[in-house]
């Protein structure tokens, strides 16, 4: 198990687009943090920075302290099964060749396909054989072949039919907790990171605008996009809408991550900003990260609750999340 922290980090692509600004985000050792966000949010960029499939302007990436090197003990599994598997190589040689050397490999391999809960006879067939849901498993157990401190996991269920998503999930939670990996699991979908994570930590245009226990923040959630996102979450008896000013807030369209809004990055769709509340107009000009570590959940919105109020009394919300029995 080990620590994986990031400082600061800043991820750029070219000089206009700033994905990653500025992050501060910890995986503790043997749990699962749980990054979730809308599409373009920087998610996957930080995830990519973390294994070195890209620079970080600034910042350090640190492993149990240490900054990262040209090793990386960190293994990543990527979103689309179908892409991430060389379709020349068999299912054996695709997991054998993330073995370290010198390893039993004909036994590795047939070691791993049982833990992912495949048939050794997968050995020797091709990626074109197997369905989606097969060729996730296979892409876990060749990142687990190469034997990760951190195991980093980016939306491995969105292109997976639904009815397979929660057995794949069963798999990464039972794995997750035998092997005491550490984790950082990344998805768009809050029900699918509340099943498996520790620790929820919400991301919108390249910052972590909250953080906390995963119970703590979808039960008592401080920050407005967080609050929008368990909206849009299946929820057991909930019917309601929201009221008019919110529902029209909620329909404005992301602000262009070229061009970030100043201040708070939320205000032009925030329901309790500036749009809704005159009296609210510092949210345009001062930036709610600076005063983060002074909030519960870390939120980044200075109406967010501090660190030494009460938390409040919301009930915490049951997000329901279909699995599959086979």
């Amino acid at each position: 198990m080990s620590e994986l922290r990031f400082e600061g980090v800043t991820v750029r692509y070219g000089r206009a687009l700033t994905a990653v600004d500025g992050v501060d985000l910890t995986v503790p050792s043997g749990q699962v943090v749980g990054l979730v966000g809308e599409s373009g949010s920087g998610k996957s960029t930080l995830a990519r920075a973390a294994v070195g499939l890209v620079e970080p302007a600034s910042g350090q990436i640190l492993l149990d302290g240490s900054p990262l090197h040209s090793r990386r003990p960190l293994q990543m599994v990527f979103q689309d099964p179908y892409s991430s598997l060389d379709p020349r190589m068999t299912i054996g040689d695709s997991i054998a060749e993330a073995m370290p050397r010198g390893a039993r490999r004909r036994d590795e391999v047939v070691r791993l396909l049982e833990l992912v809960e495949l048939d050794a006879d997968r050995v020797s067939a091709y990626p074109g054989a197997l369905s989606g849901g097969q060729r996730q498993r296979v892409a876990i157990a060749r990142a687990l072949a190469g034997k990760p401190e951190v195991l980093i996991a980016d939306e491995i269920t969105s292109a997976l039919d639904v009815s397979i998503q929660g057995t794949v999930l069963n798999l990464v939670r039972t794995l997750q907790r035998e092997l005491q990996l550490s984790m950082l699991f990344i998805s768009h979908n809050l029900a699918v990171v509340r099943y498996v994570s520790d620790i929820v930590a919400v991301m919108y245009l390249g910052r972590i605008v909250e953080v906390g226990p995963a119970r703590d923040v979808l039960g008592n959630p401080q920050h407005p996009y967080t609050k929008e996102l368990l909206a849009a979450a299946p929820r057991r008896g909930s019917t309601s809408l929201p009221p008019p000013d919110e529902a029209l807030v909620a329909d404005a369209e992301p602000a262009d991550p070229h061009h970030p809004p100043a201040g708070c990055r939320f205000h032009p769709r925030c329901p309790i900003g500036p749009l809704i509340r005159t009296d609210r107009e510092h949210c345009l000009t001062l930036d709610p990260t600076a005063e983060a570590d002074h909030r519960l959940h870390r939120a980044a919105c200075h109406h967010a609750a501090g660190v030494l109020r009460a938390v409040g009394s919301n009930p915490p919300v049951h997000l329901q999340l279909k699995e599959d029995s086979q």
